[in-house]
């Protein structure tokens, strides 16, 4: 069962309207003055022939048929050409309008509470937002035209109807009867099209991907040395023909429309016609009049269906709207707003305590994290442990607040995180994790994360204890070169281990008070990464400190070890003392170690 949206059409057409009426008033105006000069020339386009045939009835003057005339064509110049300027300046506003909706979803993406991001509704209704701000055909600038169009049809339908309503009651209602028909018939068939977009969306996602993935230099090795190409030839071929059967189903349903209109078209279009001869021949009728009756006869008809359409194009965008909204209005479950403040200073002490914790992620069937009860000490070097899946990474999560536990709390100096200022406390730690965010600037921007105001000499200081310096010196403009060859075509590509040391940097500089290090030497060899580790522990003296390393000797200068097994800490302890207990931790160092141990050390230091 489909849910039904949390906001209605009038609903979501006023949260437009007090969107750009609070920034760009301009945008509604408009709408209004280019309904009424596209009526009003449409309108003036109607009694034009009738009146200048009266005039040739009534014998007028050559003057007054040629003042009736130009009379009407500056009236159409003016209202066509007040349409054309007022549309033109009409584009820009609501641009505006679609891109401070954008940006509302950017920031919702950037800034929401880290558990929305593993939530794959959320994910989807964002990315289905951004798509809906994406181009000038989405609903959040689209929808400006069909208010307009919708305008305009209102208009033109109340005159018609009051050149009308001396008809008889009998041909408006067959009017209104085959228009509504025709309507219902087409909007039936315009429906099957409507619920069917997903699945167009779903062929063009598959062209791009494919798209993607043969153009991607990355996969341009495998794609030659097995052969690829053949293959995706053929995938983009079945592909096509899946498609092609697509649009010649969607265009036999667009067929019944025409002949449907067509037939019901030529029924309104007889009668009207036989009654208006009936009128001519029996109660003289003059021709200026009929042309005008039939003429108004097939406008009445097209305004009339202009409501109908444009009302049901504003409900379907409207559900665009509302899934908008919606995703604004995503519930937070943490407390950026109100929470308790802390002072920014990077020497304040922090113990930070697992309370019992538990946690399981959503959907999960058991817990990741299980009974967790836990100190780290202020000024302490921890190191986390494990097999791949044990937990190691949700650990360090919740100690940065990125999650709340499910069971226990997890206190900061004695005080649960829930009650702080979350970006507050997420002031307080600097961070490298698995998946780290390289932008596309320059170096100097990707350490000190800001445009301007950057301190160049921190900046080498960072770079120099990161071991980056002779790199980033090497680079042609410095800490000026750009990274990345997305945004630049001048940019530079670092390699794995030159990007890991940068996001070293980048922690560096940022200088909070706890240092988070999730695997953040992966792409390292054994002996750069035991440097590195090694200047951490010179560099982090005196403050709190979390690293995981599936290396576990690069992680023995650490004041204790926890081993996490299983979601819960199965030992902990030095490095030392955890190897002479022989258990887990000592089981796995014995098969790390003979794959780095020459003459009697591992990983370039001593193993005893």
């Amino acid at each position: 069962m489909k849910e039904k949206p949390q906001y209605n059409t009038l609903q979501n057409v006023g949260f437009l309207l007090g969107t750009a009426w609070r920034s760009y008033k301009s945008v509604p105006l408009l709408c209004v003055g280019i309904a009424a000069a596209t009526a009003g020339g449409t309108i003036a386009q109607l009694l034009l022939a009738p009146a200048v045939l009266a005039r040739v009835e009534t014998h007028a003057p050559l003057e007054t048929l040629v003042g009736v005339i130009l009379a009407f064509g500056a009236a159409l110049f003016v209202l066509y050409g007040l349409k054309a300027y007022l549309a033109e300046n009409a584009l820009y506003g609501r641009i505006a309008v679609r891109t401070r909706l954008l940006m509302r979803v950017g920031n919702k993406m950037a800034e929401t509470s880290f558990p929305n991001l593993l939530d794959t509704t959320f994910m989807k209704r964002c990315e289905k937002s951004l798509n809906v701000c994406s181009s000038n055909g989405e609903a959040t600038e689209a929808i400006w035209t069909t208010l307009t169009d919708l305008l305009t049809n209102l208009m033109g339908f109340g005159v018609y109807l009051a050149l009308l309503s001396g008809l008889h009651p009998f041909l408006l209602a067959v009017v209104l009867v085959t228009t509504v028909a025709g309507y219902l018939f087409s909007n039936h068939v315009n429906t099957w099209v409507y619920h069917h977009r997903d699945a167009e969306e779903e062929y063009w996602n598959r062209f791009g991907y494919l798209q993607r993935t043969a153009t991607d230099r990355a996969n341009a090795k495998d794609i030659r040395l097995f052969g690829l190409k053949p293959w995706l030839d053929e995938v983009r071929a079945r592909l096509q023909r899946l498609y092609r059967d697509y649009l010649k189903q969607r265009q036999w349903h667009y067929l019944w429309i025409d002949v449907a209109d067509l037939v019901l078209t030529f029924a309104r279009d007889g009668i009207a016609y036989a009654y208006l001869i009936g009128l001519a021949l029996t109660e003289g009728l003059p021709a200026s009049r009929f042309l005008l009756y039939f003429t108004a006869v097939s406008g009445f008809t097209q305004w009339v269906t202009g409501i109908l359409s444009k009302g049901t194009e504003l409900h379907r965008q409207s559900l665009d709207i509302s899934l908008l909204r919606e995703t604004l209005d995503w519930p937070e479950p943490f407390r950026f707003e109100g929470g308790k403040p802390l002072p920014r200073d990077p020497n304040l002490p922090c113990e930070i305590r697992f309370d019992h914790v538990c946690y399981r992620y959503p959907g999960a069937d058991k817990d990741t994290l299980h009974d967790i009860d836990l100190t780290i000490h202020a000024g302490e070097k921890l190191a986390i442990v494990g097999l791949n899946g044990a937990g190691k990474t949700t650990l360090v999560r919740l100690a940065c607040g990125f999650l709340d536990p499910t069971e226990g709390r997890v206190l900061l100096n004695g005080q649960d995180i829930r009650d702080f200022n979350r970006r507050d406390y997420y002031a307080l730690f600097s961070a490298v994790f698995q998946d780290f965010s390289l932008l596309e600037a320059s170096v100097a921007e990707n350490v000190a994360q800001r445009v301007d105001g950057i301190d160049t000499d921190r900046v080498w200081d960072c770079l120099d204890k990161a071991g980056l310096t002779e790199t980033i010196r090497a680079l042609p403009q410095g800490l000026d070169t750009k990274l990345g060859r997305q945004v630049f075509e001048d940019g530079v590509e670092l390699s794995g281990g030159q990007t890991q040391r940068l996001m070293l940097a980048r922690a560096l500089y940022k200088n909070g008070p706890i240092l988070a290090l999730d695997e953040p030497t992966a792409a390292l060899d054994p002996l750069a990464e035991d440097d590195i580790y090694q200047k951490y522990n010179r560099m982090t003296a005196g403050r709190t400190a979390l690293f995981i390393s599936h290396r576990l000797a690069s992680t023995r200068f650490c004041d204790r070890i926890i081993f996490v097994a299983e979601g819960r800490i199965a030992e902990q302890g030095t490095h030392e003392s955890l190897l002479a207990a022989g258990g887990g931790y000592a089981r796995l160092f014995a098969v790390q170690s003979k794959y780095y141990k020459e003459g009697g050390r591992e990983d370039g230091t001593d193993i005893g």
